[in-house]
């Protein structure tokens, strides 16, 4: 062999090796983040501040009535939010509300979905029709629970059982007090009419995402629509009705408009947010009321981070 076709040597081959590509530069990484800090400063200015705000509040003993009495209230306000009668009803109140209204929704939005998930004529319009509350400002759906359908003398509920008792002759039909009898039933009927449309929507989804491939497996061996149900459509929903759950009770946790608007916390409806609107703006405790937004924030934010964790495992499996 000559000299001419002898093989280069390893150093020059390790130096004709092309040198590995190099990431974006710093000004390019911030040319790229660039347009998004306009949004970020805007984000900071409108949630963070403001809570630092509430926070250093919490901490002060605030009451606009005894101003000469202000000063460095340490965590008495917190001990206050768990020991004071008024505010631990609250918390009870809100707590029973947010799990009978997710309860509610997520078993009415998944037999929903499951209505939807069938092809019939019409069917666009439907679903139309049922997000349609889902829609509504809540302040005018409550509005709308509270006179066109509460109200004793003109409502549709009072109405439609006075029609009934004609039909079989009766002279005095009753006519319920709906939200004196069951104010907080009367409240939780007006959340879970605004609500369901919202889970449906979310189960609705998952059901459209199933591997129709292996529902078809098991029709062909038998399976009954039950069976199909149980062991194939709701293992599959599992996260979806988390996720639905969770979102839903970040909402109903800081509900106010319902409360305000059909009861105005009267009647043992008062929940967290409406006794922090009376603590602020009634009692002009400002220390107190900033104390108990901030529990319903802390709340709010372990909620949110399971309901992230959720949907972090729902974009896993997807990609998968």
């Amino acid at each position: 062999m000559s000299l001419d076709t002898a093989p280069p040597p390893a150093r020059q081959q390790r130096r004709a090796t092309p040198p590995a590509p190099k990431g974006p530069s710093a000004a390019a990484r911030w040319a790229r983040r660039a347009p998004l800090l306009p949004a970020l400063i805007f984000t900071i200015i409108v949630t963070q501040l403001p809570f630092v705000a509430t926070l250093i509040i919490s901490v002060l003993r605030w009451n606009s009535l005894d101003p000469d009495n202000r000063g460095f209230a340490g965590f008495d306000n917190y001990a206050a939010v768990f020991t004071d009668a008024n505010l631990r009803s609250s918390i009870v109140t809100t707590v029973i509300l947010t799990v009978v209204v997710v309860v509610v929704c997520l078993v009415l939005g998944l037999g929903l979905a499951l209505l939807l998930d069938q092809k019939f004529r019409g069917r666009g319009l439907v679903r139309t029709m049922l997000i349609a509350p889902f829609l509504v400002v809540p302040v005018a759906a409550a509005l709308l629970w509270k006179h066109a359908l509460y109200n004793p003398e003109y409502g549709l509920f009072n109405g439609a059982i006075t029609w009934l008792w004609s039909l079989f002759g009766a002279d005095r039909p009753p006519q319920p007090e709906w939200i004196s009898d069951m104010p907080l039933v009367a409240v939780e009927a007006a959340l879970v009419w605004q609500w369901t449309p919202f889970m449906m929507l979310i189960l609705l989804a998952g059901l459209q995402s199933r591997p129709m491939d292996v529902v078809e497996a098991a029709r062909i061996d038998g399976a009954t629509p039950w069976q199909i149900f149980r062991y194939l459509t709701f293992p599959h929903l599992r996260q979806y009705l988390e996720l639905g759950g969770l979102l839903g009770s970040i909402y109903i946790v800081q509900n106010f408009d319902a409360v305000f608007t059909i009861t105005s916390g009267g009647l043992g409806t008062a929940n967290l947010p409406y006794t922090i609107y009376q603590t602020f703006y009634q009692a002009h405790d400002y220390g107190q009321a900033s104390a108990a937004g901030v529990v319903v924030v802390i709340g709010s934010l372990i909620i949110a981070n399971f309901a992230l964790r959720v949907v972090s495992s729902l974009l896993k499996d997807e990609v998968k």
